[in-house]
């Protein structure tokens, strides 16, 4: 019998005749603790997010632990602190002081995430707000999907409490927001343009002047604020709201671009029940010489592609059917509406749209609002 053995076997021998009794060299209880210290720093994603911390625990509990199996027969008097038992509880007071740092920074990241995807949740929701107001929404095309998107991705993320994935994603989110805010600003900065606006101010005061001059009716289509005025004699006798085209708030340059065109033009034919797939129309004389001089410039410039037309059939118009809603790049009216206008106007009326009249039109102030929120981002 080797010494070590015959060591052990009089040890046991006493702890059987002792009244104190021996113990296990290594406590079971203290191995179990440190097995429930591994589990909390997996659950708190250790591995992911201290990697450091997490790869010096375990490379350390990976040895102890096998040190403690190959001595799992040994026992000592309970007065007794082997090497072992030393380090193991060392190995312990680090892994629970490691917990203790996760939990923090986890609810500090928690903090953090829920602070990013809330606030660019409401951004996303004041953006696509000022972006449906003034019918936008085509002017983005899919970069308003990709940002919901990226929302609810993040608030994915946030539910799943994986923090740092949600807060990468509401950070794309925000650079898709400001991507949509300047591509909004570019697209329809004119309408924020004094220069602009004098212009369409200028041409709506002379149709207004016209009507004066001739005691005749005459038309102004305000696009910023969808609005139809009509003018007799150079007063303003009524006004009614209008749909435009599914692009209509940008400026017509093709066929099939759903803008509605703007400048000043006069209605070359009126409409009625069976002379039109509409409730009532009239036919306005687009594409004009201005209209045609603008898409020959726009063309030769790049602007448009070689296989597009100036496109016509410009109309005010008013509800094809109960399902209607929007028209592909004319002015459109409800039916009511519409049938109080067809009566007051002739062929020859002259009919001017613009895009705005104010300075403070809705588009403008619209782009002003986000430019705020931009700054806020």
């Amino acid at each position: 019998m080797y010494v070590g053995q015959v060591n052990r076997a009089l040890t046991l021998a006493l702890c059987i005749f002792s009244l104190t009794g021996c113990v296990q060299a290594v406590p079971p209880d203290l191995l179990t603790a440190l097995e429930s210290i591994d589990q909390d720093l997996i659950a708190l994603r250790a591995p992911e997010t201290a990697p450091e911390e997490y790869g010096s625990f375990v490379r350390q509990w990976i040895a102890l632990k096998t040190r403690a199996e190959l001595d799992d027969d040994l026992i000592k008097w309970p007065w007794e602190t082997g090497e072992l038992e030393n380090e193991l509880r060392g190995l312990y007071l680090l892994g629970e002081r490691t917990v203790s740092q996760l939990h923090d920074r986890q609810a500090a990241r928690q903090r953090t995430a829920q602070s990013k995807v809330e606030g660019i949740k409401d951004r996303l929701h004041r953006l696509t707000s000022q972006i449906e107001s003034i019918d936008g929404r085509i002017v983005l095309g899919e970069q308003v999907v990709q940002a919901d998107l990226l929302v609810r991705q993040a608030r994915f993320f946030l539910e799943g409490k994986d923090y740092q994935r949600a807060i990468q994603i509401a950070e794309e989110a925000h650079q898709a927001i400001l991507e949509q805010t300047a591509l909004l600003a570019e697209e329809l900065g004119r309408y924020a343009d004094p220069k602009r606006i004098a212009s369409w101010q200028t041409i709506a005061q002379q149709t207004i002047a016209w009507s004066r001059t001739h005691q005749s009716s005459a038309i102004v289509v305000n696009k910023a604020e969808r609005e139809l005025t009509l003018y007799m004699s150079g007063r303003k006798v009524l006004s009614y709201p209008v749909r435009l085209g599914f692009n209509g708030i940008r400026e017509k340059q093709f066929q099939g671009d759903g803008a509605t065109p703007e400048g000043r033009y006069r209605v070359t034919d009126k409409r009625g029940p069976g002379q039109t797939q509409f409730y009532r129309a009239l036919v306005l004389d687009y594409p004009n010489a201005e209209d045609r001089r603008r898409f020959d410039l726009s063309k030769k410039a790049g602007k448009i592609a070689p296989g597009k037309g100036i496109g016509g059939l410009i109309e005010i118009h008013g509800v094809e059917n109960e399902s209607a809603e929007q028209t592909l790049g004319c002015v459109m009216l409800e039916n009511p509406s519409m049938a109080a206008l067809f009566e007051r106007v002739s062929v020859g009326t002259p009919i001017t749209i613009v895009g705005a009249l104010t300075e403070d039109n809705a588009v403008s102030l619209a782009l002003s609002a986000l430019a705020q929120h931009k700054e806020e981002i």
